[in-house]
């Protein structure tokens, strides 16, 4: 069965280059980079209004869709820190007064879609803040409880209390609370800890909302192919394990075999129609496991290109990386970047987004090309083509701390450590 569905999705992905049948997945989302905002410390206001005055600078970039982590309003009970956490929410219909009011919202939101740009929301379905309009409004049933009827939380998220998803009337106000939303214009969501609700919430919501809105797109931070079906749930779902991957080869406990493997694995597994989101950093890898170059070191530019250039691949931009930000942004307090002056990592990134845009063949999902693998060439080079029609690109990357010698059209061509050229 898997060797056929395998079968079945190269055959859509050769369909789709050629304009075949319909679009699995909304037809604007294929070959778009995604840019997370920080909206505390995005600008030393921490606003709706200092995220609207950059939106320029975004549009420069080369950035297709704002992914806006979570500006609802939060709780005041047990909060972490001094401003708390984005992720403990009090009421999903108020905006978060932090950043503004629900008009600089709108604001922001109407000049990013006068710009072209699309704007998804960061959804948290897993918990709220303990003193949540619900944990009021709502019967006790609403949450998870204890032996003796208190809310309870999972890990160390003291400043949560989980939601009951055996209750469906969860479901009913989860799904009010998303369509106020996108009534209100917004593009999709990406929902955060989708894995850790069950499955069949999302089945049981998803597709009602791919009814009614069917230009929305949906991101799972998950990596499980019971929510990886365009139809029936997400659009895209996290490349955790692709992401662990790269940082261990960049620090030489994993090698270019790894790479292939997961490649391989993965296409057998969720098939080509799926996108998967692909990252140096994130606002959880930037906050609690370090930045790209903690982590990555000199391989960090490296491990970006190929995030935008493997297979199935949705390329993530983090706050910060294009200017090489090289410090870990504080979680629970202001922390802004103050200086966004143009460098070297603006250029390579717009370039490396530029590239991406000129390419068909590098889209996500079905109407991607798959990658051809490149056998001869020096150990620790990935090199591999990806061919959709007339379009075309080969991606050799050096995955290793020494120059390689590698052979293109005929001439031996060197590449640095750590190193790449895109043709």
């Amino acid at each position: 069965m898997k060797k056929i569905i395998v079968i079945l999705a190269a055959l859509l992905a050769l369909a789709a280059c050629s304009h075949g049948p319909k679009s699995l997945h909304p037809d604007w989302t294929y070959n778009t980079v995604m840019y997370e905002v920080n909206i505390r410390q995005f600008s030393p206001e921490g606003t709706f209004a200092g995220v609207e005055a950059q939106l320029p600078r975004l549009k420069d970039l080369g950035v297709d869709i704002l992914w806006l982590m979570p500006m609802y309003e939060i709780g005041t009970e047990g909060r972490k820190g001094t401003l708390g956490s984005y992720y403990a929410i009090s009421d999903y219909t108020k905006v978060n007064p932090e950043f503004g009011t629900m008009e600089d919202f709108e604001s922001l939101l109407g000049a990013a879609h006068e710009m072209g740009f699309k704007v998804i929301l960061d959804w948290v379905a897993n918990q709220t803040a303990p003193d949540h309009v619900w944990m009021t409004t709502m019967p006790a049933e609403f949450y998870e409880r204890d032996e003796e009827g208190n809310a309870i939380w999972e890990y160390d998220w003291t400043d949560t209390r989980s939601l009951n998803y055996e209750n469906e009337a969860v479901w009913a106000a989860q799904d009010e609370a998303m369509r106020f939303w996108l009534d209100k214009g917004v593009d999709g969501f990406r929902c955060d800890a989708a894995g850790e609700v069950p499955a069949k919430f999302w089945k049981g919501i998803l597709p009602g909302i791919r009814h009614d809105y069917p230009e929305a797109y949906l991101l799972a931070e998950a990596e499980s192919d019971a929510l990886t079906d365009p139809l029936e749930t997400f659009d895209a779902s996290y490349a955790w394990k692709l992401h662990h991957i790269l940082n261990d080869v960049a620090q030489g406990t994993k090698t270019v075999q790894d790479i292939l493997d997961y490649v391989a694995e993965d296409d057998a597994w969720m098939g080509s129609a799926n996108f998967r989101l692909m990252f140096t950093s994130n606002h959880d890898e930037n906050s609690w496991q370090g930045t790209e170059f903690e982590r990555m070191g000199d391989a960090a530019k490296v491990m970006q290109v190929l995030c935008f250039t493997l297979p199935k691949g949705q390329p993530l931009v983090y706050t910060g990386q294009e200017i090489g930000l090289s410090r870990r942004l504080a979680f629970f307090e202001k922390d802004p970047i103050v200086d966004w002056s143009a460098n070297e990592y603006t250029s390579f990134v717009t370039e490396l987004v530029a590239f991406r845009h000129a390419h068909e063949c590098l889209s996500a999902g079905e109407k991607g090309a798959p990658a051809v693998f490149i056998e001869d060439v020096p150990e620790g080079v990935l090199a591999f083509s990806r061919c959709c029609g007339e379009d075309a690109v080969c991606v050799y990357a050096n995955l290793s701390a020494s120059e390689a010698v590698v052979c293109i059209d005929g001439e031996s061509v060197t590449i640095p450590a750590w190193g790449w050229i895109l043709k």
